[in-house]
């Protein structure tokens, strides 16, 4: 089975509302294409892509007009929600996500629908841009299920 239909499936599962993919070991062949759906003008978006890449993560981006379908098929309670959703391996990734996390979410395939940093904290990837790094904040990566249930996952404090 190649990487493209790994990703595709795993992103058609998700829309529609599916389990996630779990039991794979192999981040390689977990489909490490990262699918990113973001507003064609939103910079931050463009500047965790970079992120995303850098950490060697394949990235294919959608531009979209409305992302509100698909953070709802996605799972993304309002709550949760930032100013981008993408995919990669069967999870859901919401927002500016460190790719260390996403990284450790792939090795470690929790049987969660995903991870979201709500809102668009400064300092976080995508948003330490142009900011004086006094100004970052301390934010948290959350895991969420399915059925709506959160947990921290990572607390990222920045120095």
């Amino acid at each position: 089975m190649n990487k493209r239909f790994v990703t595709l499936a795993a992103a058609f599962l998700i829309a529609a509302g599916g389990p996630v993919l779990t039991g794979c070991t192999d981040a390689s062949s977990a489909a490490e294409t990262v699918v990113v759906y973001k507003s064609p003008t939103c910079g931050c978006c463009g500047d965790w892509i970079a992120h995303m890449r850098g950490a060697g993560f394949e990235v294919e981006v959608h531009d979209v007009g409305d992302l509100g379908p698909i953070k709802e098929r996605s799972g993304v309670g309002p709550a949760l929600r930032s100013c981008h959703t993408a995919t990669v391996g069967g999870y859901v990734i919401e927002g500016h996500v460190p790719a260390e996390q996403v990284k450790r979410l792939l090795a470690e395939r929790p049987a969660i629908r995903g991870l979201a940093v709500p809102g668009m904290p400064i300092g976080s990837p995508g948003m330490d841009v142009g900011y004086d790094r006094s100004t970052w904040e301390d934010y948290d990566v959350v895991a969420f299920t399915a059925s709506g249930g959160t947990d921290v996952y990572a607390h990222i404090q920045v120095d």
